[in-house]
């Protein structure tokens, strides 16, 4: 595997989150590994969160200290949910400070993080959170199993969520961020509730084959990174994947799919960046161009994505290739 000319691309150094993520998911390497230790030092100092730490307040937040959720997709909020996903955890001063005063806005009552605007918790917000917050270290913080709680007390009977109950009724497959929180929870922390609860929103997921619901809707089969709080069938592939059930049957049309994607070099590229909406959504940001959303960029779209490669070689090795 070392000789492969794209786990070559993705171990450059000029990326060190993307060469840490290789060294450890993709070679198996363990964090005692003398490779992994220096790509994880350099993640702070170049790169992408580098870059994004440069841009961040020192009293912790980005843009503005007044909403750390707008505006989209440059506020705090979003710029912590990718430096989860490259590496950095709160042994990082910034990390640990813009992490804590989060924890202090995002407040849900009863100890968990997620609120949303109005107060009350928000199944995509609460998963992100958690999800992040898990990767950046808080897995044994009491916030962190009150937000995991709280999602499982919040699901449908049936399993699954709906981020977007004003304007859908029911669950809908958009709604994978609490399933995608329990993917860095470790298993042996699962109350049984939460063991049920992912079986059945996992089987939401599955028994719709990741991409049946309604009419076509072709944002899904376009890749993307940062994906935010938007589904695409790569997503769900991810978190399923993570779960366990890389051989449910029922991933094969998905699987199928992320295969014929994959470029001759071996390579996928960036299909779109977000926001990157079709139907209703997309109808009213064309109406509203001054309410867009500002386009969190790492990559160029229609260009080879070093992101995007990674979580698919992830998914690949998962399922056994």
């Amino acid at each position: 595997m070392l000789q492969d000319p794209t786990l070559a691309w993705l171990l450059e150094r000029e990326q060190p989150a993307v060469r840490y993520r290789a060294l450890t998911e993709l070679l198996g390497r363990p964090k005692s590994d003398p490779q992994v230790r220096e790509a994880r030092a350099e993640i702070p100092r170049r790169g992408w969160a580098a870059d994004l730490l440069a841009r961040r307040d020192p009293g912790g937040w980005w843009v503005s200290p007044k909403s750390l959720y707008t505006p989209k997709y440059l506020s705090t909020n979003w710029q912590l949910l990718v430096l989860s996903d490259l590496g950095l955890t709160r042994a990082h001063p910034q990390i640990r400070r813009s992490c804590e005063l989060w924890m202090k806005v995002f407040a849900l009552e009863g100890g968990g993080v997620g609120r949303n605007s109005k107060g009350k918790g928000h199944h995509c917000v609460v998963g992100n959170m958690t999800r992040a917050l898990i990767r950046f270290g808080y897995v044994d913080d009491p916030r962190i199993r009150r937000s995991l709680e709280w999602l499982v007390q919040t699901a449908h009977p049936r399993g699954g969520w709906s981020c977007f109950s004003d304007y859908w009724a029911g669950r809908n497959l958009d709604s994978w961020e609490g399933l995608s929180a329990f993917t860095v929870y470790p298993r042996s922390k699962w109350s049984p509730a939460m063991k049920e609860c992912v079986q059945k929103g996992a089987e939401f997921f599955l028994e719709r084959e990741l991409h049946r619901q309604g009419a076509r809707y072709a944002p899904w089969y376009r890749l993307h990174y940062p994906v935010h709080y938007y589904y695409d069938l790569l997503v769900g592939l991810d978190v399923l994947t993570a779960l366990g059930y890389g051989s449910d049957p029922r991933l094969s049309f998905v699987l199928k799919w992320l295969r014929s994607k994959r470029r001759r070099d071996g390579r996928w590229d960036l299909d779109a960046q977000h926001p990157d909406a079709g139907g209703a959504y997309g109808r009213w940001m064309r109406e509203h161009p001054r309410q867009r959303p500002t386009p969190l960029v790492l990559e160029r779209p229609g260009e080879p994505s070093k992101m995007v490669t990674l979580r698919a070689l992830t998914v690949l090795l998962r399922v056994g290739g």
